[in-house]
């Protein structure tokens, strides 16, 4: 595990919040999306006042940090681009346990994928739900190929009205960028719906490009990369309400936490 701590010049009266962030991925100077992580963690310090403590975790590395809980003592888990993951457990312990322990998630690229897969598999009981990229025999993957590869393409996506992913980008329609070559078969994804996953933003062409969960604090996936918005000096909305959610998570884990001490203090010695 890694540290990556924003730093800023801004100098401020007031007491900021630190929120711990999991970014799962294997890490590469070759993944432009991995090397925008320190100018948008800066970014969001300055400009929003939002001040991220991140911490790369591999996906090797990912189930056994959820296994013996330290991922669920995080305040936000970001799945970022970058499959073939070294891991497809781990990045899927990763979901899950955000999506279990109510901790905000943002799948990005392949993170979107893996989202729809580790809830085929745990919520709708679809054990043999697959990635053709991580099993190419697979007869019948939930991720497939695209027909026509998103490598480089620049595309509108429209957010569902009511959706949290149309109040995070603000506006109904908005224009995004991608880097992937699979995506999610639109036969199978009823049965995700059905289950309550919500598939709250499409193409022009109609095809699924965000899911959320709703009732969960926050949980978003996305098949294109919000981290490639822009030149990095402007954080993309959804990276962030992400970072909002995380400040308000760990606001939330102090205040209790805070609490917790008073109340034991007020207890009268026995």
């Amino acid at each position: 595990m890694t540290t990556t701590t924003a730093t800023t010049t801004a100098t401020t009266t007031t007491t900021t919040t630190t929120a711990r962030i999991a970014l799962i991925g294997d890490r590469s100077p070759h993944v432009t999306s991995h090397t925008r992580i320190p100018l948008l963690l800066d970014a969001l310090a300055a400009r929003d006042g939002l001040v991220l403590d991140a911490y790369w975790i591999p996906t090797g590395d990912a189930a056994a940090e959820a296994e013996s809980g330290a991922l669920a003592g995080f305040d936000a888990v970001w799945l970022l681009p970058g499959s073939p993951y070294a891991s497809e457990a781990g990045a899927l312990a990763a979901i899950r346990t955000a999506r279990e322990q109510g901790i905000p998630f943002l799948g990005t690229c392949g993170g979107f994928q893996h989202t729809l897969l580790e809830y085929a598999r745990n919520v709708c009981g679809i054990d043999g739900a697959a990635h053709a990229e991580n099993d190419p025999a697979a007869a019948d993957p939930l991720i497939a190929p695209l027909s026509c590869s998103l490598v480089g393409h620049e595309g509108r996506v429209r957010a569902e009205p009511g959706s949290l992913a149309e109040r995070v980008l603000g506006a109904e329609r908005s224009m995004e960028r991608y880097h992937c070559n699979y995506g999610p078969d639109a036969q199978q994804l009823p049965a995700l719906a059905a289950h309550g996953l919500r598939l709250s933003g499409h193409d022009e062409a109609g095809q699924v490009r965000i899911a959320e969960l709703p009732g969960h604090p926050f949980f978003l996936a996305t098949l294109f990369q919000p981290e490639l918005y822009g030149d990095g000096s402007r954080p993309h909305p959804a990276v962030r309400a992400l970072a909002a959610a995380a400040v308000a998570h760990a606001t939330a884990r102090a205040t209790a936490g805070g609490a917790a001490v008073l109340q034991q203090a007020a207890q009268p010695a026995g």
